[in-house]
């Protein structure tokens, strides 16, 4: 399943919640405002690290350069622009997204 979260996490719980109930092997692409949970050095980092262990967490680059946060995106967060966007809808069957 693709999981999609488009809130800050310094706003809203959705980056959380979507951690906690997505399953290992779930993707999980943060765009808009929700790129901020892919920057390094914040309270959210260790969640995001963790759940890298057994999801793979992709980021949108056009919102990740909009936010001026491509320097402090943690290592392992891949960034895709809007066809990988659409790759990563055709990939899943399924797509959730997290408000």
């Amino acid at each position: 399943m693709l999981h999609t979260v488009n809130k800050s996490p310094f706003e809203r719980n959705s980056v959380e919640t979507c951690l906690e109930h997505s399953k290992d092997g779930s993707a999980i692409l943060l765009i808009e405002d929700g790129v901020y949970a892919a920057t390094a050095g914040t309270r959210f980092s260790d969640m995001v690290k963790a759940a890298m262990g057994s999801k793979t967490v992709y980021a949108l680059k056009p919102d990740v350069d909009a936010r001026g946060v491509q320097d402090k995106l943690m290592d392992g967060i891949q960034l895709v622009d809007y066809a990988g966007f659409v790759d990563l809808v055709e990939q899943h069957d399924r797509v959730q997204a997290w408000l």
